[in-house]
């Protein structure tokens, strides 16, 4: 809005503020401060009470800057976020930008791999007996032994950021630096879709929509609340439990339903389209889900954000992990795991009783004084008790094909056209950084990193690793596959083996051993990894 003087209000407001010339305006007299008018006994008699609203319209300092809302939050577990900040719990902007602020840092899942193994040693025992005469005897005991506790961590969008990442960037071929190392991916916001059982403000799972193959689960199933909603009947939990499981060991992303991959709807989860209208399956916005929990009354309710990391499978990394230390020989119990951190952001209300709930050691006593089974008992059954929303969160994808421009498509049509011409194939060291060799040579051995019969056929008769042709135009690679990833770690986990070695920090990749070994003549003649080209 923009305020204009007329000429009566300049003359009024000159002769207040002391200016003799009427031309020089407000901001003449700002040499020294003019007094605020009285309206009680003015001296000019042509003053009115609504003069001193110029002086104030005109301001003598600049607005402050804005600032964005930092919420209070703290870290639990591993890595998690807690905030118990009142303004998130009141006002579903403010919590929307929270979420939206907090995805920015991608999770980590760290591959823990754990070798220990019994050993009977024998040692010497003092007895005394009833009238006090000591005797020593010798008795056998067992006692577990740790050979290596290690750990690598995995993170979208550095999993290929090794020592000579900075280098990868230098590459000739067309969108070879957008193919190269990088530590900032964007989320992809997904949400729960209607027909699968979620938490969605109550202490049940609840379906929003009757799913397409519902199990006979007895009677009273169409049984809804007043907004619509049905509880999910236990079997109907624990096969979606099941699937969940299965679905994040094969490493579809979140939104993808078990119908769609059972009728191969769904082949290559680095494939699966990452629109809005694909990831958020829920009717409702991510937005209005914030809305509806800052209006509930509930005393105990939450909110949890998850991030989840897909494009991998999971499972085939385990295993070829543990064949890899398997073959080192080694004989002793073997445990691999994957423990995610940074994975949940928890949204909980500011009192004391929530506040005691996400401090483990109090939850612990409540516990121990047997009063956290009446807390739960309010929390489940009370209407003001408590209430959790698990439907939606952020995808951070480890490898994904994304659609070619214009100039990234030519560059990827010269690329196979030189291959075809020189009679290369995809580990020819001719055809620049791009092409690299699959972990796997023979296209009929198992690999880790295609899941999908169409990308392996399209990959290897191509001429190039990251280029592919689908029936919606050529894509590219970006992120790093699974074999290729294990190959460069696959060295460094037979040698951690062999050295028995124990650390709880992450193991980092040597850049000075590989470096010394390129210097040999013919290295560069064989297969290499693009983790470390430069």
């Amino acid at each position: 809005m923009i305020l204009e003087y007329d000429k009566d209000d300049k003359k009024r407001l000159a002769t207040r503020l002391g200016s003799p010339d009427d031309s020089a305006g407000p901001s003449a007299s700002t040499s020294r401060p003019a007094p605020r008018p009285s309206t009680e006994s003015p001296s000019d008699p042509d003053a009115t009470e609504n003069d001193h609203l110029l002086v104030d319209m005109v301001p003598a300092e600049p607005p402050p800057s804005f600032a964005p809302y930092e919420a209070e939050y703290f870290k639990v577990g591993y890595n998690d976020i807690v905030s118990h900040d009142p303004h998130l719990n009141s006002d579903g902007e403010a919590l929307y930008r929270f979420l939206l602020a907090q995805s920015a840092s991608p999770p980590t899942y760290r591959l823990h791999c754990h070798g220990t193994h019994n050993e009977t040693r024998t040692r010497w025992v003092t007895q005394r007996d009833s009238q006090g005469r000591s005797r020593t005897r010798q008795e056998s005991y067992n006692e577990t032994v740790t050979d290596f506790d290690f750990c690598i961590d995995i993170t979208p969008g550095a999993v290929d950021a090794g020592p000579y990442s900075h280098f990868s960037s230098s590459g000739s071929g067309g969108g070879s630096s957008s193919r190269g190392a990088s530590t900032q991916i964007a989320p992809i916001h997904w949400s729960v879709p209607d027909d699968e059982p979620a938490y969605r403000g109550k202490m049940v799972r609840e379906y929003e929509m009757e799913p397409a193959t519902s199990s006979a689960a007895g009677a009273g199933v169409q049984l809804r609340d007043d907004k619509g909603r049905r509880r999910a009947t236990r079997r109907e939990r624990k096969a979606y439990e099941r699937w969940v499981e299965k679905r994040a060991g094969l490493g579809f992303p979140p939104w993808v339903r078990e119908i769609d991959v059972e009728q191969r709807v769904v082949v290559d989860p680095a494939s699966v389209s990452t629109l809005d209208s694909v990831a958020l399956r829920s009717s409702k916005t991510l937005r209005q889900w914030a809305d509806e929990y800052c209006e509930s009354p509930k005393y105990l309710k939450e909110f949890v954000y998850e991030k989840v990391a897909y494009g991998w499978n999971m499972q085939q990394i385990e295993s070829a992990v543990r064949a890899t230390i398997q073959a080192t020989p080694y004989n002793g119990t073997l445990n691999i795991t994957f423990v995610p951190h940074n994975t949940k952001i928890y949204i909980r209300p500011d009192n004391r009783v929530s506040r005691m709930l996400s401090n483990k050691w109090l939850k612990f006593l409540a516990w121990l004084l047997l009063l956290y089974p009446f807390v739960w008992l309010f929390k489940r059954f009370h209407s003001r008790g408590g209430g959790r929303w698990e439907v939606c969160g952020g995808a951070y994808p480890l490898k994904q094909w994304v659609p070619l421009d214009g100039e990234e498509a030519d560059a990827a049509e010269r690329e196979t056209r030189a291959d075809a011409e020189n009679g290369a194939g995809p580990s020819s060291s001719q055809s620049g950084g791009d092409v690299l060799p699959p972990y796997s040579d023979n296209p009929a051995s198992p690999t880790l990193g295609l899941t999908s019969p169409t990308s392996l056929r399209a990959s290897t008769s191509s001429g190039s690793r990251w280029f592919t042709q689908t029936p919606s135009g050529p894509k590219k690679l970006i992120g790093v596959k699974e074999g290729e990833w294990f190959k460069s770690w696959e060295s460094t986990i037979t040698r951690a083996v062999a050295g028995r070695y124990q650390s709880n920090q992450p193991l980092v990749r040597s850049m000075y051993s590989n470096s010394h070994a390129r210097s040999l003549d013919g290295y560069e003649d064989g297969p290499a990894s693009r983790l470390l080209d430069y």
